[in-house]
């Protein structure tokens, strides 16, 4: 299991920096932790929920679950997220590509990063 060797909130800039023991750092977008949250909430049963309106998001508290995860507590009151450390690091590598397909189904749905629906 990878484990991460930092995890730093930057409040100002949003941004959760995560470092791994493979040597792999990522700096994630509190908006996009938000919009990709492992929680049922957003995974949904079987389809993921399409989340809008979270430019703004920040992260207001990282609570250690055991040695395995993180839950996020975000700024619009979301918080049943755990995110495990290989949650964390496949969404770093991944970051791109879900980012893209992100923002193209917004485009797609008529949704906007700024607003909800």
């Amino acid at each position: 299991m990878i484990t991460p060797t930092q995890l730093t909130l930057h409040r100002a800039s949003h941004v959760l920096e995560v470092g791994f023991d493979d040597g792999s750092g990522f700096r994630l977008p509190a908006e996009y932790l938000r919009v990709n949250s492992p929680s049922a909430e957003v995974q949904g049963h079987g389809n993921k929920i399409l989340v809008a309106g979270k430019q703004d998001v920040g992260i207001d508290e990282i609570v250690p679950v055991g040695n395995y995860a993180v839950l996020l507590k975000f700024s619009d009151g979301h918080q049943t997220g755990i995110f495990s450390w290989d949650v964390l690091h496949e969404l770093g590598r991944d970051q791109d590509k879900n980012w893209a397909e992100y923002l193209a189904a917004l485009d797609s749905a008529g949704m906007s990063r700024t607003t909800s629906p």
